[in-house]
């Protein structure tokens, strides 16, 4: 059966009814250094987020050893240009042989750590491994037969939808279910890095959620965390950032990344985004019972005898709320009092008794 309302991943569930999933995507980010990747995964558990994302490749395994043509980068444009295809990936990718200790130390901090598989060796080699979910990134998306491999898994998928048409989507959607994924959860992604929020398109969040029947997030690579949080309100169940320490010290993907207190902040003002939406709700909730009397009220303005008449200046209405509401103001004046009242008194019908 497929799950549309909730799923879980380890102990962790994932939906509107709990707080936004919130992941920290290392990447590049540890600059071929271990011990700046376990710094990373600890930076990562500090500030609060949930799962810990590792990219799984090798510069072999993406692409070919050239330096011409398809395979340069020449774009000034780019964050990598003037390097090939190769180079790019050999800085970035993490070493095999790192993914072991890293994913221990995410389960000793109390943090999901999982991966994004680039080919087929790559599941293999993260199901010995036995990481709980996998990511599919938005440039492999339309990859039908990678999302097969890891479909048959068993296991929850995290698909970015950066780039993909809706018929895409639906064939990739199609080719996870019937492949034997059950939890589904798409991360609307717009594939430009850094990306603008003016092409983030959240409106599309609630769409996909209606189209695929599925948990829906984001991938995003704007700066700062107001996207993100606004991802809250349309519905964002899970939210992807990338992250490294310090984007001074650079990294493949630095520029885009956010630091240990950006992040923090993500982690508590996409809760905070989440408890804001609460239900459909009018009239007081407990809350604000206390300030229901601070609303204006009839009160009698000045001291009175029975026998006055009331007028606008005797009888106004003003803070607090005691008396009765302003709305019946006109239905009081001009009648006579039949007892003495005080100036301050809330107007009440036992005034006339």
């Amino acid at each position: 059966m497929i799950n549309t309302s909730y799923i879980t991943i380890e102990n962790k569930s994932i939906g509107p009814d709990a707080p936004p999933f919130i992941i920290a995507e290392m990447s590049g980010n540890h600059n071929q250094s271990l011990q700046r990747a376990l710094e990373i995964v600890e930076a990562a558990a500090q500030a609060g987020a949930h799962g810990l994302k590792l990219q799984t490749y090798t510069a072999d395994t993406m692409t070919l050893d050239l330096k011409e043509g398809d395979f340069f980068i020449d774009n000034p444009e780019s964050l990598w240009n003037g390097h090939s295809l190769y180079e790019l990936y050999q800085q970035a990718h993490t070493p095999w042989e790192w993914h072991e200790t890293l994913l221990k130390r995410c389960r000793e901090l109390g943090i999901i750590g999982f991966s994004t598989p680039f080919d087929a060796t790559a599941v293999d080699f993260l199901e010995s491994l036995d990481v709980p979910c996998y990511k599919i990134a938005s440039f492999e998306n339309t990859d039908l037969p990678l999302i097969r491999k890891v479909a048959s898994t068993g296991k929850p998928m995290i698909i970015s939808t950066g780039m993909a048409t809706i018929a895409e989507l639906d064939e990739t959607v199609r080719t996870a279910r019937a492949s034997g994924c059950q939890d589904l959860v798409l991360l609307k992604c717009t594939s430009t890095y850094p990306a603008s929020p003016e092409n983030s398109h959240l409106q599309t969040i609630p769409h996909l959620q209606a189209l695929f029947k599925t948990q829906v997030g984001l991938s995003d690579h704007t700066l700062g965390v107001g996207v993100a949080v606004a991802s809250v309100a349309l519905g964002a169940t899970v939210i992807e950032k990338h992250f490294t320490l310090s984007r001074a010290e650079g990294g493949v993907d630095a520029v885009f990344s956010m630091e240990p207190e950006e992040m923090y902040q993500l982690v508590v003002e996409s809760q905070r985004a989440w408890q804001a939406l609460g239900q459909i709700q009018y009239g007081s909730v407990k809350a604000e019972q206390a300030s229901r009397k601070f609303r204006r009220s009839l009160y009698i303005a000045e001291d009175l005898k029975a026998g006055d008449r009331l007028t606008p200046k005797n009888l106004r209405a003003i803070r607090p709320g005691y008396g009765l509401p302003p709305k019946y103001i006109d239905t009081f004046l001009g009648k006579l009092l039949t007892k003495d009242v005080k100036k301050g008194t809330p107007l009440s019908w036992d005034i006339f008794s």
